[in-house]
């Protein structure tokens, strides 16, 4: 399924006029989405699918802003995330009772992960899981400290970005003198009308589709936690709250000491623990062949 979208050239002025005509596409209604489709499930109404796509190209739009510090054109990474969505609507099932965007929202940044490591190169990043990680929460990590303007890092931050996510201090180097220079400026003029690309930006405030959705998605998820917590023992409902849930965890060697028992025994509890809550959850909860954001 390839539906056609609104197009943009790569210059400033094509961005403006594209963010703008896309605000044009209505929000569908629940009830209308699962006729879409439906429609598009049962008769291969490629007119549905093409609604359900213009319907939800702001919320491409915005997800690809926020992969614009690393320096690609906007008009490649929304072209990316288009596909992502086409790809979403291809294997949307509404009797699963989520909202598209919920659903989309996951192919999306697949999509734009994708396409940013094919563009950066892993010869550049590296092919270690930990390596992309860090590739992808180094400037998140780094605003969260305050440290985004700094093009060298302080030996001490160089070992917090290090511990949290678990790579070593040269790897932090490395990637962040290779992620260097290539911001844009959120000043930049678009065309003519001297219109800056940040007054441009999607409002952060999620429009009535998203917020439903994201209630729609919380609300289930309490749901299911609820009901897998349930499942476990007393002991471990009190080791998997303590060690999963706090926002200060317990250490293994506290909870041994108040169970009596071993710092290895309160981690195979758990280990066992999670796995059943994990297995609950995402037979409640997952769409099936999700891929990882």
């Amino acid at each position: 399924m390839r539906a056609t979208v609104p197009a943009f050239s790569a210059d400033d002025s094509g961005l403006s006029k594209y963010l703008r005509e896309i605000r044009d596409f209505p929000v569908l209604e629940p009830q209308q989405e699962y006729m879409l489709a439906k429609r598009w499930i049962d008769y291969e109404d490629t007119a549905a699918a093409h609604q359900l796509v213009t319907s939800h190209l702001r919320l491409v739009a915005k997800i690809a802003m926020g992969y614009r510090h690393y320096g690609l054109p906007m008009a490649d990474l929304i072209s990316e995330g288009n596909l992502g969505l086409m790809r979403a609507v291809k294997k949307f099932e509404p009797e699963r009772g989520f909202r598209l965007s919920t659903y989309a929202m996951w192919w999306i940044k697949a999509s734009l992960n994708e396409f940013v490591l094919n563009s950066w190169s892993l010869v550049k990043i590296g092919t270690l899981a930990a390596q992309k990680k860090l590739f992808f929460n180094l400037r998140k990590i780094k605003t969260k400290l305050r440290l985004l303007d700094q093009v060298e890092l302080a030996p001490a931050d160089v070992a917090a970005i290090a511990t949290e996510l678990n790579v070593s201090e040269t790897d932090v180097i490395n990637m962040n003198r290779r992620m260097g220079g290539r911001d844009s400026s959120l000043n930049m003029p678009v065309g003519e009308s001297g219109t800056e690309i940040i007054e441009l930006l999607p409002d952060d405030v999620d429009d009535q589709e998203i917020g439903y959705g994201k209630r729609e998605e919380l609300s289930k998820g309490r749901k299911l936690i609820a009901t897998a917590l349930d499942s476990l023992n007393e002991r471990e409902r009190e080791i998997f709250i303590e060690r999963r849930l706090r926002d200060q965890p317990l250490t293994l060697e506290e909870l041994g000491e108040r169970h009596g028992v071993s710092r290895e025994r309160i981690r195979q509890i758990e280990v066992k623990a999670f796995d059943k809550v994990r297995a609950i959850v995402s037979a409640g909860f997952v769409p099936a062949a999700l891929p990882a954001a």
